[in-house]
């Protein structure tokens, strides 16, 4: 189980680390899960080397037990052979046996509970690479749409927070005002100017037209009319 405790640990440390170094959620996801399948292998190995073990300890109490065994029958041929000391001999060896093979199999329970456990958590270390790496892209999104809506609140602050640019606009708003105002009068009074000289020149027209000057053109048409000796 140490394995999986140093992993978490590990993991833990390669977050923090990264966190605290602000870097962009999405390299620092990429390389969490890098980290994680790297220890996975690493787990992997290690769960390998723990179920080579049981099964080490199950041949040995198999060949143990194999043994005594081969001892029992020894001891039969002596007693049948008339030898009680030799069968004597061979049933202490079959004892010794018997007893380490009892040990190794005591062994291998234990091992092979460990391995169960081992691979149980195997497994849910797997399912949990798994998911991380289907939840991955989700949360890059959410940390691209969180990284833009902080960059409009940071920019709505500064612009709030610059009333200067502020009272410039509202100084240029005015001086628009005003340039606008300026050339409305400038304009009514070119028209004024200009209806001013239009009746000056009715005016004149009126005056060309006086009794005496009709009665010069008058004049002039009668003496047209007269025999060219008359007109002296």
């Amino acid at each position: 189980m140490g394995i999986f405790s140093r992993l978490k640990t590990l993991i833990s440390s390669n977050v923090n680390d990264m966190i605290s170094k602000a870097e962009k959620p999405e390299k620092m996801l990429n390389q969490l899960l890098i980290d994680m399948n790297e220890q996975l292998i690493e787990s992997k190995r290690a769960v390998a080397m723990a179920i080579a073990d049981e099964k080490k300890l199950e041949r040995e109490a198999a060949n143990q037990e194999s043994r005594a065994q081969e001892w029992e029958k020894k001891a039969i041929l002596a007693v049948n052979a008339g030898k009680d000391d030799l069968a004597k001999e061979a049933l202490l060896r079959k004892q010794e046996h018997a007893n380490a093979a009892a040990e190794y199999g005591k062994q291998w329970a234990v091992q092979k509970a460990s391995v169960n456990t081992l691979k149980e958590s195997l497994r849910e270390l797997q399912n949990k690479i798994e998911e991380a790496q289907r939840k991955k892209n989700l949360l890059i999104a959410r940390a691209k749409r969180a990284e833009a809506q902080q960059k409009i609140q940071n920019t709505i602050s500064s612009v709030s927070g610059n009333r200067s640019a502020f009272d410039a606009f509202d100084r240029m708003s005015a001086k628009v005002d005003e340039m606008e105002a300026q050339a409305d009068a400038a304009k009514e009074l070119e028209d004024l100017s200009a209806d001013a000289s239009l009746e000056k020149r009715f005016k004149e027209l009126e005056e060309a037209e006086s009794p005496a000057d009709l009665m010069l053109e008058e004049l002039k048409e009668k003496m047209q009319a007269l025999p060219p000796g008359e007109q002296n």
